[in-house]
């Protein structure tokens, strides 16, 4: 059974996976908004006016998912303490996504080679998570 991470973008979660989209080539595979439910929130839970935020979504990157939600809506998202890795297949793949991710975001180490990758770096996307980009060493 794979893990899955699981982010709450109180806000902007839409935002988030239309910037996915563009920078990751993601795809939605599934998406729920809060008036979708067929049970009301408990009173007090959301602010008023979330009706058209994002309870649940799923995206795919490559083979992979990412669940994503507006959560409470609650302000600035707190992504802290975590980072997600996003595998490449080579540095050019690397390159584009690194790029992607970069814009509205902050490099936190360059794209370049290690010891451990012939392609890795570090970036807070305009969100603020924190990704890993990496090619794998060959025969890893």
């Amino acid at each position: 059974m794979p893990i899955t991470p699981y982010l709450f973008y109180e806000g902007r979660a839409e935002e988030a996976i239309e910037f996915y989209k563009k920078a990751l080539g993601a795809e939605t595979v599934m998406l729920m908004r809060n008036s979708d439910s067929p049970e009301p929130p408990p009173p007090g839970m959301m602010p008023p006016g979330s009706e058209k935020k994002i309870m649940h979504a799923e995206i795919r990157i490559g083979a992979e998912s990412l669940m994503l939600s507006d959560g409470h809506c609650a302000g600035a998202a707190k992504f802290a303490g975590f980072g997600v890795s996003l595998p490449a297949r080579d540095a050019a793949e690397a390159a584009r996504h690194f790029a992607g991710l970069s814009d509205g975001g902050a490099v936190r180490m360059p794209l370049g080679k290690t010891f451990f990758s012939p392609a890795f770096g570090m970036v807070e996307d305009r969100f603020g998570v924190l990704w890993m980009v990496a090619v794998p060493m060959e025969g890893a």
